[in-house]
């Protein structure tokens, strides 16, 4: 049984064959758009935290290589401890080398020596070893002139040479593309760059602005754009630097993955983290009241995320933190599915409420604000149901965990019409006087074993505190 969801590795065959959001007519999109601009430009693939971008661009990667486009793929977030960005990227492209290039390469290092932000050649020295070997690094040293090494240690003070050194280099980049790649550009894929250090973010960028962005290569920025304006503005220091368009210096072409099915992921996740295992155990199968708990699970999860448009991300953890739970279940025990992924999604992402509800430090009409409040208000009439059945579930096991002295009616019913009336108000229940909400919390209506139960049933399940069940 998993109990993480480990990165998806694509087949080298089929890079999409393993993707269950249906992405791949979205990579053939952006290769055309890479087809039919070889000169070279700067791609944003904008999308939020969490959303599977790392896994889209890995697989893009390698249809790409299947097409036989030379790609490069650079984790900036694991690298943005380095201090010299210029050596870091040019790094990346030793994953480029041939036979044919090699000449190229070489003569791209010269003519990155004058650009270095390395003081000595001590240092230049050790940056070049590390990243593209020994040998380059001797050839380099045995070349270099008096005055490349004047450079390295007083900087470029001539404005003009530093200018002719810029355009020096982007020549022989280009040269080193166009051998490399011949008639397609070269892909060189940049990701998690919003999660980087702010000056780190701004200094690659200006590096592929100023220095990198020459006919034959495409970078491709996988970022979440709003995270990486607040990068900008954080290293200026100022919340008035309009930072879409400081981004729009960079960028040339945005796109964003159009968000996904969500009830085919969430079918996903209930397949690999297994939880047929639990749900459709057969021992658990002959009772009657848990035979639907599949599918209420499934459902719940289906809405939860949709309406909250909760990221794959946290999806997962909500899956993944549930599978965990459930391994404290006997087979007979009651799950009540929608209240129970309710408390978990409270656990991982509003955890206050979830220490409240742990804690009974509220009241009803307070438990009802709390929980409402993190919840859509636009849930059509064919799902609000589900919705206000999970809440009436979590009044009743928070009144169950009281002493009994100490529990309090949630509804009163009107001796002469019958009619009942919930003692607290809801926001999220349109009906008139929120009879649904009340006829759900009416326990003399359906009652069952589950209206016994306290929520601390599920509370110290969630929490991991009870020992493991083998059913």
């Amino acid at each position: 049984m998993h109990l993480r969801h480990n990165d998806l590795i694509p087949d080298p065959q089929n890079p999409f064959s393993a993707c269950k959001l249906n992405r791949e007519q979205y990579a053939n999109v952006l290769t055309e758009i890479v087809k039919t601009y070889k000169d070279g430009f700067v791609l944003a693939i904008d999308n939020k935290w969490g959303t599977g971008k790392t896994t889209f661009v890995k697989m893009w990667k390698q249809q790409l290589e299947n097409e036989d486009f030379k790609t490069l793929y650079f984790n900036a977030w694991e690298n943005d401890f380095e201090q010299d960005i210029l050596v870091t990227v040019i790094s990346e492209l030793k994953g480029l080398l041939s036979s044919t290039n090699k000449a190229t390469f070489n003569k791209l290092l010269d003519n990155a020596v004058p650009l270095t932000k390395s003081l000595a050649l001590g240092l230049l020295k050790t940056q070049i070893e590390k990243h593209v070997g020994n040998d380059f690094a001797k050839d380099l040293l045995n070349t270099a002139s008096s005055s490349i090494l004047d450079g390295l240690q007083e900087r470029i003070k001539s404005y003009t040479a530093q200018k002719n050194g810029i355009v020096e280099f982007r020549k022989s980049l280009e040269k080193f593309a166009s051998i490399t790649s011949k008639d397609k550009p070269v892909v060189f894929i940049i990701d998690e760059l919003d999660r980087c250090r702010p000056n780190y973010a701004v200094e690659l960028l200006e590096q592929i602005k100023h220095l990198f962005s020459v006919p034959g290569i495409v970078f491709v920025l996988s970022i979440d754009k709003i995270q990486l304006g607040n990068a900008v503005r954080g290293l200026y220091g100022s919340d008035l630097i309009d930072a879409n368009e400081y981004l729009r210096r960079f960028i040339d072409i945005e796109y964003s993955i159009p968000e996904p099915e969500l009830s085919v992921f969430v079918e996903y996740l209930y397949q690999y983290f297994q939880f047929d295992e639990f749900f459709s155990f057969k021992e658990r199968l002959n009772y009657d009241r848990l035979r639907k708990d599949k599918s209420e699970f499934i459902e719940f999860a289906s809405l939860l995320f949709n309406y909250n448009r909760i990221t794959l991300r946290v999806q997962e953890k909500i899956f993944a933190h549930s599978r965990l739970a459930l391994l404290q279940f006997s087979s007979n025990h009651f799950v009540i599915p929608s209240l129970f992924i309710l408390l978990v999604y409270l656990k991982l992402t509003k955890v206050n409420i979830y220490k409240g509800i742990k804690d009974h430090k509220y009241s009803f009409q307070e438990l009802l604000d709390e929980v409402e409040s993190v919840l859509p208000q636009n849930i059509d009439e064919d799902n609000i149901s589900m919705f206000l059945y999970a809440i009436s579930r979590l009044l009743k096991s928070y009144n169950k965990a009281k002493e009994r002295y100490e529990q309090k009616p949630i509804i009163e019913k009107n001796k002469e019409s019958s009619e009942l009336r919930l003692l607290i108000k809801s926001k999220l229940d349109k009906s008139e006087n929120n009879k649904e909400l009340a006829s759900f919390c009416d326990e003399s209506r359906y009652y069952n074993e589950m209206d016994n139960m306290s929520i601390n049933h599920l509370i110290t399940k969630i929490d991991l505190t009870e020992k493991i069940i083998i059913n």
